[in-house]
């Protein structure tokens, strides 16, 4: 049986700044990682992002705007996972990790990763 992390998420935001002004006054700490496009806070290993999608001149819909991030051990794991799903997102190298993006029974969006070996 594989092991399953889930480790991030990430929000979509209009104002980057109100958005880290937010979540640095509900968290009570400061945001960890300050990027335009891209911020994110270490909640006790947890990356919650805020991701402005509107400078990556991305769609988006508000009420569906978070996607969960579940890591799985390596690749030949997560092509198991997603070989019969409706992918939105296809099996892709993005930076250190391979990604895939599928659709849920509910059609909510949900990444699967696992590590460059």
């Amino acid at each position: 049986m594989a092991k399953y992390n889930i480790g991030s998420l990430y929000l979509c935001v209009e104002d980057m700044e109100r958005a880290i002004r937010f979540y640095e006054n509900f968290f009570e700490q400061a945001v960890t990682e300050r990027d335009d496009i891209y911020s994110v806070f270490d909640i006790n290993g947890f990356r919650l992002g805020l991701f402005a999608y509107r400078k990556m001149n991305e769609e988006h819909t508000w009420g569906s705007n978070c996607l969960p991030s579940i890591h799985v051990e390596n690749i030949d794991i997560l092509k198991q996972k997603i070989g019969n799903l409706e992918l939105c997102f296809p099996l892709t190298k993005i930076g250190k990790n391979w990604v895939a993006e599928f659709i849920d029974s509910e059609g909510n969006h949900i990444e699967l990763t696992t590590a460059v070996s």
